[in-house]
């Protein structure tokens, strides 16, 4: 189970709880048992309209509730990846500050800032593939 620090919030520490047992194995196989089970109960209930309201509905809260834990496990960890990205850049320093708010950016401006990074690593590649080409060139002896 992940650390869940007491400075977090009830909902934080129940999501993480609830996010760490949702994606243990064991989980997966109770699920697929309650599955089997309903399956199995089919004609005693002459595969009713009861029968498969159950299913229905508990799949249906189960997935409405989930949507919410999934995405506030997914806002955490892309805050942090984020932080830590932000510290990286920070420190080295030929990286560009500029960089460190781009998820504050719209989507053109983000795609502006992407296609210049596109032809920089193209550039970068030709630069790569002519010193290869020059190496090969040079004559080496063995």
């Amino acid at each position: 189970m992940p650390n869940i620090g007491k400075n977090t919030g009830a909902f934080t520490r129940i999501a993480k709880s609830v996010s760490s047992a949702a994606g243990h194995p064991a989980t997966f196989i109770a699920a697929v048992a309650v599955v089997v089970i309903w399956a199995a109960s089919g004609p005693a209930f002459k595969f009713g309209d009861t029968w498969q309201l159950v299913i229905n509905t508990g799949t249906t809260i189960i997935t409405f509730l989930m949507v919410f834990l999934i995405q506030n496990s997914q806002n955490r960890d892309t805050e942090s990846m984020q932080i830590k990205l932000d510290e990286l850049i920070c420190v080295v320093k030929e990286a560009n500050d500029a960089l460190l708010d781009l998820e504050e950016l719209d989507q053109k401006e983000l795609e502006r800032i992407r296609q210049r990074f596109i032809a920089k690593a193209k550039r970068s590649t030709q630069n790569r593939d002519r010193d290869a080409d020059d190496d090969s060139a040079g004559g080496e002896t063995t």
